[in-house]
């Protein structure tokens, strides 16, 4: 009709059904994409159309979380994606790198099921790929209800946060919570991201 703006179908297909919450499985979601989107700025069509390509080959209704995306379901995505570009092959390579590194960011089940994820806690100031970027913070549905924690210990980041926030010196959180200080500046960073 005209006079009315066109609506697209979502990228994310929210689990709750009142859809004002993310699940983890939509999180994970989100994170794949944002390789897609920050590190190339791939437009949101360029996207819908290359993961509709891909639903289609493998018969999966969430690329994005899907086991076979990050096996050849990548490297079809990108090719499409090259297609509907025309971008190089260079422009290919770098494009997948991107998304691997932020792929081999997430933790499966035995199934193939997404079960945590460790975020980038640094921004990096080129279109380079944080590749040194530690896996001090995870986040898991089954501890602290998903939150980010510093890993093997469930002490929210949040926490963490508020007391620095507050006047506290990175080495007295570091004593307090009985950590060392690069993961009590790992912390920090993260929840200031």
């Amino acid at each position: 009709m005209a006079g009315h703006p066109k609506r697209s179908s979502a990228l994310i297909r929210l689990d709750d059904p009142n859809r004002k919450y993310l699940s983890f499985i939509n999180l994970i979601e989100a994170h794949v994409l944002a390789a897609m989107r920050r590190r190339h700025g791939v437009k949101l069509p360029k996207v819908r159309s290359a993961l509709d390509y891909v639903r289609k080959q493998f018969n999966v209704s969430r690329p994005l979380i899907d086991q076979t995306f990050q096996t050849n379901g990548l490297d079809l995505f990108v090719e499409r994606y090259g297609e509907m570009i025309n971008v190089s092959r260079e422009g290919q390579k770098a494009m997948k790198e991107v998304i691997t590194a932020y792929l081999e960011r997430i933790d499966r089940d035995t199934i193939g099921l997404p079960i945590r994820l460790y975020p980038f806690t640094r921004e990096s100031e080129s279109a380079a790929l944080p590749k040194d970027d530690p896996r001090v913070i995870v986040m898991n549905p089954a501890v602290s209800f998903g939150r980010p924690v510093i890993v093997g210990t469930g002490v929210p980041v949040s926490s963490i946060y508020e007391r620095y926030r507050a006047g506290d010196s990175v080495a007295d959180l570091a004593k307090d919570f009985r950590l060392n200080v690069s993961a009590i500046e790992e912390a920090i960073r993260c929840e200031a991201a």
